[in-house]
């Protein structure tokens, strides 16, 4: 099965609820009032949407309603899709313009982030890439262990220490052998906290700096896993990160399975930032870079 019959299927509750709310609303009327809109808005909002989102959503259609002089209900679920599939924004791909190349990988514990190295780590070795991922996460137990595994499947070459070593440390490690082994991607795993940001600040600081001495000329990437499963609340972490460093991108996991998938919608619109990986299932080749086109088409396809 190819990723995109995986992400057809993946999401198919997420379909459900985002398309079966809007069809059940579209039955009930067949002209457009207030009554209708009003009802769909409640409907993208059980959905996951966002209120935000929703708001700005049913914005644009009450504009297109008037200057396109929409007057069916079957005309305002096309024009919905539209404004829904231009939402969704275009995706982005990382910037690997240099040798190497360096993506700082960082969420809270639990949101799929050691996995999710895992599978991009094959993507790009997929791809031909020379890979090593650094196991930064030194304070939870069993990380550097776990990315091992993922690193022996994805063909990457892990850089670790003893649990409980200084992260900056094995990060200046892994610089040192990604030059000496001319590595063309550095990805750095980073301990997955968030109840004290400036625990995160000090310590994304420290990385920083000896990413910028020791790989000055380095493309860099700051990628934040969310996992889709929490819905909206995903949208508020995706916030605080935000406030605590320069996010380049998302990796959005665990869309298979959850009707919660409406915020690849309304993460692009309230966050203006682009959703760079997702994944759909569990295996090493289920999670691919984002593709927009591919998401409306698996979102709106009959």
């Amino acid at each position: 099965m190819g990723f995109y019959e995986k992400l057809k299927n993946g999401i198919g509750k997420t379909k459900n609820a985002i398309l079966g709310g809007i069809d059940r609303v579209m039955q009930s009327f067949v002209r457009i009032d207030e009554n209708m809109l009003d009802e769909l808005e409640e409907s993208l909002i059980t959905a996951d949407v966002g209120v935000e989102t929703t708001e700005a959503i049913l914005g644009e259609l009450r504009t297109r309603i008037k200057e396109q002089r929409l007057t069916d209900a079957a005309d305002a679920k096309a024009a919905l899709y539209e404004i829904i599939a231009d939402m969704i924004g275009e995706g982005e791909p990382l910037d690997l313009s240099t040798v190497p190349s360096v993506i700082l990988v960082i969420g809270v514990n639990g949101v799929g982030k050691t996995t999710s190295i895992g599978k991009i780590s094959a993507d790009l070795v997929k791809r031909g890439k020379k890979v090593i991922v650094a196991a930064a996460d030194t304070f939870r137990a069993a990380a550097a262990d776990q990315l091992a595994v993922w690193c022996e499947r994805s063909g990457a070459t892990l850089i670790r220490q003893n649990e409980g070593s200084d992260p900056a440390a094995v990060v200046f490690d892994a610089a040192a052998a990604a030059k000496r082994r001319g590595a063309d991607v550095l990805i750095v795993d980073t301990a997955g906290r968030l109840h004290n940001k400036k625990n995160l600040m000090d310590e994304l600081s420290k990385i920083d700096r000896v990413l910028s001495r020791e790989l000055p000329d380095a493309a860099r990437e700051t990628l934040l896993v969310l996992d889709a499963t929490t819905g909206q609340n995903a949208v508020v972490q995706a916030k605080e990160f935000k406030n605590a460093a320069n996010i380049t991108g998302l990796i959005l996991t665990k869309l298979d399975g959850t009707a919660k998938g409406g915020i690849v919608i309304s993460i692009k619109s309230e966050l203006g930032i682009p959703v760079k990986y997702i994944g759909v299932g569990e295996g090493i080749d289920d999670m691919e870079p984002f593709d927009n086109r591919d998401f409306a088409r698996a979102l709106f396809e009959e």
